[in-house]
């Protein structure tokens, strides 16, 4: 059998997703962050140009971009983004939970980088967490509190599931025991 592959045969991509971001509201009021970012994967090469696609309507052009290398397998030096390149850098003395952009023009932000992994619920309630004008709550303590909370909203979930299933009230064999549903069962052994 032989099989033969055309090389010119033009592919076609699908268009990027777009970033998925949450930003602080401009306003007098200096926080610890200016948003949130929510990145699909660990891929700096893959993921940075639709986030710097996504600023450059906002924040004008990015130049730069620092990361901790704790949570990005590969980084790499320079990223092409929109007919300019974007430089991007690493210091391990960084948060790592954090992305700091910089312009020449408009100056730093600082972005909660919320785990590509984290279910939608919980990366909704840290970006809107990290969006609140004047914050003073740090990425890393945003993902704290979110991991303490999340976990409380699960546990009342199941909870909640728990009770509406008759819960505690039902016996082994599936009657209510000790709540008020009813007539007890009759014996048809006697």
């Amino acid at each position: 059998m032989t099989i033969t592959v055309d090389s010119t045969a033009v592919r076609v991509l699908a268009p990027p997703l777009p970033a998925r971001l949450s930003l602080t509201p401009k306003t007098t009021l200096a926080g610890q962050l200016d948003g949130a970012w929510w990145p699909r994967s660990r891929n700096l090469d893959a993921e940075l140009p639709a986030l710097l696609d996504a600023l450059d309507e906002t924040w004008e052009r990015i130049t730069r971009v620092t990361v901790n290398p704790t949570h990005w397998p590969v980084i790499p030096h320079r990223v092409p983004v929109a007919g300019h390149t974007v430089h991007v850098g690493w210091f391990t003395e960084q948060d790592p939970d954090k992305m700091i952009l910089l312009s020449r023009r408009v100056g730093r932000w600082d972005l909660l980088v919320i785990p590509p992994e984290t279910e939608p619920a919980a990366a909704a309630r840290l970006m809107s967490a990290a969006a609140i004008p004047g914050s003073v709550l740090t990425a890393a303590a945003l993902l704290t509190a979110e991991a303490v909370t999340g976990s409380a909203v699960e546990a009342r979930g199941r909870e909640d599931a728990w009770e509406t299933e008759g819960g505690a009230c039902m016996s082994p064999f599936g009657y209510p025991m000790g709540c008020r549903f009813g007539p007890p069962p009759t014996d048809t052994w006697r």
